[in-house]
């Protein structure tokens, strides 16, 4: 993908990876997810910052696994291990743009995890359908408090 120039190392393009990866993926649009949702079965999982939560909101439901986080919560070895992630479910990721979540949902599978996709447009896509958004300021522990 990267390749010398005679002005040293030329970059790859993050954009150009992620199309690649998304080639192998399962891409959701709103719609796909939450007729997953609605069926009950698929874990959701939101990998964007603690700042884009409490700015935004998130998909109702989703588990917060913040993409730095994500191989360690996902690996029953590590000990940052989360119970929620088990290599026999379906996971969905989301991000703010599909980039990250494609990422992380490659990183997934290249760690054994098989039923695994992503929201293409993203969390953006998400709110753009007019789909219920959960408000999570009120319970944050990320959020500073006066008192």
């Amino acid at each position: 993908m990267s390749q010398a120039s005679e002005n040293g190392p030329q970059v790859t393009s993050v954009w150009s990876m992620v199309e690649a990866i998304k080639a192998d993926l399962q891409n959701l649009s709103a719609e796909q997810l939450k007729s997953e949702i609605d069926g009950g079965d698929t874990v959701v999982v939101d990998i964007r910052d603690h700042r884009e939560l409490y700015l935004k909101g998130k998909i109702p439901g989703a588990v917060h696994a913040p993409r730095g986080m994500l191989e360690f919560w996902i690996d029953p070895a590590s000990e940052y291990y989360r119970n929620v992630f088990e290599p026999s479910k379906r996971y969905v990721l989301y991000c703010a743009g599909g980039g990250r979540s494609a990422l992380a949902a490659k990183a997934m599978k290249d760690m054994g995890y098989t039923d695994v996709a992503h929201l293409e447009p993203g969390f953006g896509g998400w709110e753009s359908a007019g789909y219920d958004i959960e408000d999570i300021k009120a319970d944050s522990k990320w959020v500073p408090r006066s008192g």
